[in-house]
């Protein structure tokens, strides 16, 4: 089953501090790649890098955006976040109210409508 271009996905993407992920976030929202953006501060990340294991203080953003705007905001995430590797994971939205899946889906539109 193929789902719909217009189907809501929530991006995960960490970043070194808050305020790095403020200014990307506020990038993305305002080009309609992302309708919203939850950011949380305070995050623990253990991840192996480089064949160690990491323990670093992060932020993490939830970006909420459609299936069709996932390749631009991957590209805009690559271009404007400060890590080699950034972490962007997109899960699909199993269940939403419809009158926000409309809101999400009308604020990422390539032309919104007047």
């Amino acid at each position: 089953m193929t789902e719909p271009r217009d189907a809501a996905v929530v991006v995960f993407v960490t970043g070194p501090d808050l305020s790095t992920l403020q200014g990307i976030a506020c990038e993305v929202v305002g080009e309609h790649l992302a309708a919203c953006a939850n950011l949380i501060d305070g995050v623990t990340s253990i991840y192996r890098w480089q064949g160690a294991v990491h323990e670093d203080p992060e932020a993490l953003a939830m970006l909420k955006t459609t299936r069709s705007r996932i390749p631009a905001l991957r590209k805009r995430i690559e271009a404007l976040h400060p890590y080699d590797v950034p972490e962007f994971l997109a899960l699909p939205v199993e269940f939403g109210l419809p009158a926000y899946l409309s809101w999400l889906a009308e604020s990422v539109r390539e032309e919104p409508a007047s």
